[in-house]
């Protein structure tokens, strides 16, 4: 893989990943900007390594899966971080599930699957950004029987 690429993808982790994280802090949430920018961009690049390795050693039983595996579980353990229980309540669920989101996001744009990227980006932001109003307005608004 020629050093373009390497730079592109990693630039397109960045970008996707910070945006999230971007729409994070400003609802002062638990990760934020530099999270998951660090997120996408850690994924894209251990993506980026594996392929390197299968194409660093030829002929040999290399699978690039195996290290985006551990990515996904990592992450789960880092989004485990950010869930606290307080009271009868839970927060950082979602905060969670963006960390793990924008990982996945950062293994698909170190592969090159930047279709699959884009439009996972795009319904994340649109479920953190939009889907909170109409949360809000639609769901939270009607009274409980």
């Amino acid at each position: 893989m020629d050093t373009g690429t390497v730079v592109f993808r990693l630039v397109v982790a960045i970008v996707m990943g910070g945006t999230v994280g971007l729409e994070r802090s400003l609802r002062n949430k638990p990760a934020g900007l530099r999270t998951h920018l660090l997120v996408g961009l850690g994924s894209a690049l251990i993506m980026l390594i594996s392929i390197f390795m299968g194409e660093a050693f030829p002929g040999r039983a290399v699978d690039p899966t195996r290290i985006a595996a551990g990515v996904v579980v990592g992450l789960g353990f880092l989004g485990g971080g950010t869930i606290v229980h307080m009271g009868a309540s839970i927060h950082g669920l979602t905060t969670a599930a963006s960390l793990w989101a924008t990982g996945a996001i950062g293994l698909a744009v170190g592969c090159g699957f930047y279709a699959g990227a884009a439009v996972a980006w795009l319904a994340m932001l649109f479920a953190l950004h939009s889907l909170d109003q109409i949360e809000r307005d639609l769901i939270k608004g009607r009274p409980r029987g």
